[in-house]
């Protein structure tokens, strides 16, 4: 298995990131995935979960309104599109499976600042 997260980088508060997480090794649309984060010194933070064919989503409260969560399961790729962002959506992005993820399927992450 592998889910290789991009897209993330330094965003003024207020603006927009498209994050991507692209997976192989596995039958995609076969799992619902979730995006996670972990800000520095603090533990994973669950942020969004979308079912096997889309048409599922939820959100973390503080994510809602703000936050989509969206699948191409033809491109095997997850996405996440952050509008709005605040000093504390900073974190590293990963995306994993869901309901419960696999320690042998985390990324590298993508990390996401929020700066002005």
């Amino acid at each position: 298995v592998y889910l290789v997260e991009s897209g993330g980088g330094l965003v003024q508060p207020g603006g927009s990131l498209r994050l991507s997480c692209a997976a192989s090794g596995f039958t995609f649309d076969d799992y619902a995935m979730s995006w996670v984060r972990q800000a520095p010194g603090k533990g994973l933070e669950w942020v969004s979960v979308i079912s096997r064919n889309g048409a599922s989503t939820y959100y973390a409260e503080s994510m809602k309104g703000r936050f989509t969560i969206s699948r191409d399961n033809a491109k095997n790729t997850l996405y996440l599109q952050m509008s709005s962002l605040k000093l504390e959506d900073a974190a590293v992005y990963y995306c994993n499976r869901a309901p419960l993820p696999s320690d042998r399927w985390w990324g590298q992450g993508t990390p996401v600042t929020v700066s002005s």
